[in-house]
C-alpha cells in the first residue's frame, strides 16, 4: 500500500473514531467522517462500501489482535487456564478501542467475533473437531465466561482479583 491510501486511511480511522467515541454507530454520517477526516465521498467510498464496512473492519483489527495474545487456539483445550488469562489480557491492552467500536449495539458482537476468530483459527489446524460437541461448548463458556466476568467486574475488583476468579472457576471445571 503507498504512502497516500496509508495515510488516508489513517485519516478515515482517527476521524472515525473521534467520532464514534461520542455517537452510536447508527448515527455516523459518511458526510461527518468525510468532513472530519477531509476527504471527499468518493475517496471514502474507494476504501469502505459504507460506515459499517468500516466499523466492521476496525472491530476485526482488534479482534485479531485479542486473539493473537493466545497464539494457539488449541490452548482452549489443553491449557484453559492459560488461554482465559491470553484473551482477558488482550481485552485490557486494547480496552480503549474495545470500549469505542463496542459500545451500544455492538457490544455483544467483540465476545462473537473473538468465537468466530478463535474457532475458525483451531477448526482450520484441528478440522476434526469441527462437530464436536464438547469442544465447541468449552470454547463458548470459557469465552464468554471470561469477557463477561473481566467486562462487568474489572471496574469494582480489578483486573488481578477478577482474573484470580476466573481461575477459580476454570480450575473448577477443567
Amino acid at each position: 500500500m503507498d504512502m497516500r491510501t496509508l495515510k488516508t486511511r489513517r485519516n478515515i480511522h482517527n476521524a472515525f473514531l473521534a467520532i464514534r467515541s461520542k455517537k452510536n454507530l447508527e448515527k455516523i454520517t459518511v458526510k461527518e467522517l468525510c468532513d472530519k477526516a477531509e476527504i471527499s465521498k468518493a475517496t471514502f467510498y474507494l476504501h469502505y462500501k459504507d460506515i459499517y464496512d468500516l466499523s466492521d473492519q476496525l472491530q476485526m483489527e482488534v479482534v485479531d489482535s485479542i486473539i493473537s495474545f493466545g497464539n494457539d487456539p488449541e490452548e482452549l483445550i489443553r491449557e484453559p487456564l492459560k488461554a482465559s488469562h491470553s484473551m482477558i489480557n488482550g481485552y485490557i491492552s486494547n480496552k480503549g478501542l474495545v470500549t469505542v467500536l463496542f459500545s451500544g449495539s455492538q457490544f455483544s458482537r467483540l465476545p462473537e467475533k473473538i468465537e468466530d476468530g478463535i474457532k475458525q483459527r483451531l477448526f482450520s489446524q484441528k478440522p476434526e473437531l469441527k462437530d464436536d460437541v464438547f469442544t465447541n461448548v468449552k470454547i463458548t463458556y470459557q469465552l464468554m465466561g471470561s469477557f463477561y466476568a473481566i467486562f462487568e467486574y474489572e471496574k469494582k475488583f480489578g483486573a488481578e482479583s477478577v482474573i484470580e476468579a476466573v481461575d477459580k472457576m476454570t480450575a473448577l471445571f477443567y
